[in-house]
């Protein structure tokens, strides 16, 4: 899902293990800052599988542990299974190992996330995305095995994701920790916004059992609660300055987090100023690259939505230099 210096501190990666050693379930590693990767599309709406390459290699030279490939950033919703699986392929060949790759291979048909996520394994991916099933409004022992029967099919470490304002139905934390119990399920993106049910996972699960926020703007809160980091939409534009709130958070400089986060707060508002992924893709379009607009159902930033944008970034220095494919196209090869 590397260790490069850039005048921030990075954090070591380490590699994941799972298994049982003296009787204990050993931990997985996927690092601070996971970007949830844009999927780039062409002007013609098909996937740009060499621009999906170099981004994902400049998230990983610039402060991402880890991509969440086809997750809800990634536009999961209308992708094809194929398009999914060339895409995880891509995405793993382009990090070469330098980071963690975590496939989107979660879906409201049980049956379907188990296979997809099996495809996953068979690719030598880092981990499988788990999304709450969206839709069909399972209970909390419909939602336990569900993922009971995906965490059985294969030895992918899983990462749950719960995320009710999107699928209608919510993972409790009760049924949270019974799931930690799995060997394979490992983490959760906790994306309910609700500070206690983050406070009561926490209580409820060892230590061992990571907790991303599933916000940017809750990442220094949920740190607070024992969080390991973000599932992040900002980190495709500030991922050395996310690792930097993180890591003084850790070292103990509370007052230097609070500071990094104040700052970078309006952005990670304004990234969510419509519905996500269109204001991230918008922001990467000015800065260069070429991801193309969201696939419809979404449609493209409005005007007053991308003028309210563009202010930010450019208050922000993010326009400053463009990195787009142009730019990169020396660099990677």
């Amino acid at each position: 899902m590397m260790e490069k210096q850039t005048g921030l501190i990075w954090i070591v990666r380490l590699n994941h293990q799972i298994g049982v050693v003296g009787g204990e379930k050993q931990s997985v590693n996927f690092g601070r800052v996971l970007t949830a990767m844009v999927t780039p599309f062409t002007e013609e709406g098909e996937l740009n599988y060499d621009e999906a390459a170099r981004l994902a290699d400049y998230l990983v030279t610039h402060g991402s542990d880890g991509l969440v490939v086809c997750g809800t950033t990634g536009e999961s919703p209308t992708l094809t299974w194929q398009e999914e699986y060339e895409l995880f392929r891509v995405v793993r060949d382009a990090v070469a190992g330098r980071a963690k790759v975590i496939a989107g291979t979660g879906s409201n048909s049980t049956r379907e996330a188990v296979e997809a996520t099996k495809k996953a394994a068979q690719l030598g991916l880092d981990g499988s995305l788990q999304v709450v099933p969206y839709y069909n409004k399972p209970t909390q022992a419909g939602l336990y095995e569900h993922f009971r029967a995906i965490a059985q099919a294969s030895d992918l470490p899983i990462l749950l994701y719960n995320i009710p304002s999107r699928t209608g139905a919510s993972l409790q934390p009760e049924t949270v920790a019974k799931l930690a119990e799995l060997e394979t399920v490992v983490a959760i993106k906790e994306a309910s916004g609700i500070m206690d049910t983050a406070s009561e996972i926490r209580r409820l699960t060892p230590s061992r059992f990571a907790i991303y926020s599933g916000d940017d703007s809750l990442t220094l809160p949920l740190l607070s609660l024992g969080g390991s980091g973000v599932v992040s939409v900002a980190s495709h534009l500030i991922g050395l300055q996310l690792q930097e709130l993180i890591q003084s958070y850790i070292r103990g400089q509370h007052d230097q987090a609070l500071a990094h986060h104040l700052r970078l707060f309006p952005l990670f508002k304004v990234l969510f100023i419509e519905t996500n992924p269109v204001p991230i893709k918008a922001a990467l379009e000015m800065q260069g690259w070429r991801v193309g607009r969201a696939r419809l159902p979404l449609a493209p930033l409005q005007p007053n939505s991308l003028q309210v944008l563009r202010q930010v970034l450019e208050e922000m220095g993010l326009l400053a230099e463009s990195k787009g494919s142009e730019q990169m196209t020396t660099k990677v090869s």
